[in-house]
């Protein structure tokens, strides 16, 4: 069996990229194994995020929890490429680089002399992967709030009647990374096929839009705007009310056919409710969810959370209980996770050290 953890150690990855976008996606490669050196501007302190602390975080600490999400297992060093014997330095790095991933602005790449003319004509195999606001050729400033805001998924999020809002992780860089990855991965397929590079470019905005899915065609197919509608899906129903359990936990169904809305009334011992003629199918429950919503409200509210729980899963009906993060990182699968982010982390903190006494 293939392990996963080292399908990249042959791979060396140079990040010139800051904030998210471009940083998660040297750390997806980081986590399979690549070799990926993170150059930061000594002259900013290094990325941003470093500084981006709540209230509660250790001032004193050289990076933030916000800096910790994507830059585990990468070696850090700082370099003020605007010196010439610091830019000689990381030309010596891009001779032996399979990818350099960048997030600059217009010109930017060009002033600083690491455009993709550039570091290609050093080494020519090299995949030089970069991420953007709204296009290579704009000149805008963009960071995921105002993506949010530009590509329509603030209109759609909220309640009904509610003010914009803005999600609280930010998506839009986390899809644009996900799209530089998938990227950068058909050109290092194509360089194994013909030994040669390339130039990737992913925008933000193109991400944003390129993932309103269904969204977007409610809008250009059916010519329905969507608008705030809470967690409900505007195409499904049952799908994303919120529902009150006897002990007071909030859970929420995904009924995505009639077969699992038939186990549903079954389970809530009103079978009669699967057949009923005005929600007898998905259409017809999307029509009436209103008062649909307030009987199968109060059937639920008869349950346990446990019990109710339990029986679902038993039925293969999908329910999810409203979690805070504390109770996210006490479950098991989630506790997995953490352990092998300590360990990343550890093993970030040892090879950073070593960087920066190097400079010094």
């Amino acid at each position: 069996m293939l392990n996963q953890k080292h399908i990249f150690k042959n791979l060396k990855v140079i990040e010139l990229a800051g904030v998210l976008a471009g940083p998660s996606v040297g750390y997806f490669f980081a986590e399979l194994g690549a070799k990926v050196i993170k150059v930061e501007n000594p002259k900013t302190n290094g990325d941003v995020t470093r500084s981006w602390k709540l209230k509660s975080e250790d001032i004193k600490e050289s990076a933030s929890a916000y800096f910790w999400s994507v830059n585990a297992m990468k070696e850090c060093v700082m370099l003020d490429i605007t010196i010439p014997s610091q830019l000689q330095k990381l030309y010596e790095f891009i001779k032996t680089a399979d990818i350099v991933i960048t997030n600059y602005k217009s010109g930017d790449d060009k002033k600083l002399k690491v455009d993709y003319k550039t570091l290609s004509q050093i080494n020519p195999k090299l995949i030089y992967a970069s991420v953007n606001g709204f296009g290579e050729n704009s000149p805008r400033t963009a960071y995921d709030l105002i993506l949010q805001a530009e590509s329509g998924f603030m209109s759609m999020n909220g309640e009904p009647n509610s003010k914009a809002l803005k999600m609280p992780v930010a998506l839009i860089d986390l899809l644009a990374g996900h799209q530089l990855k998938e990227a950068i991965l058909i050109a290092l397929l194509k360089r194994y096929e013909t030994q040669t590079g390339a130039h990737i470019s992913v925008s933000l905005f193109d991400s944003a839009v390129a993932s309103l899915a269904n969204q977007a065609t409610n809008w250009l197919i059916a010519h329905s705007l969507p608008k705030p509608a809470g967690s409900i899906h505007p195409n499904i129903a049952p799908y994303g009310e919120l529902f009150e359990t006897k002990d007071n936990h909030l859970v929420t169904f995904a009924i995505g056919s009639n077969k699992q809305f038939k186990q549903l009334c079954d389970l809530i011992q009103y079978p009669s409710l699967a057949t009923n003629p005005q929600y007898a199918n998905n259409h017809l429950r999307v029509s009436n969810r209103t008062q649909f919503y307030s009987i199968l409200y109060d059937y639920i509210n008869k349950f346990n959370f446990k019990d109710l729980f339990q029986k679902c899963v038993e039925r293969e009906i999908p329910i999810g209980k409203i979690r805070n993060l504390k109770e996210v990182f006490e479950l098991p699968e989630a506790q997995a996770m953490l352990r092998q982010f300590e360990f990343e982390k550890k093993n970030y903190e040892a090879v950073s050290s070593v960087a920066f006494k190097f400079l010094e």
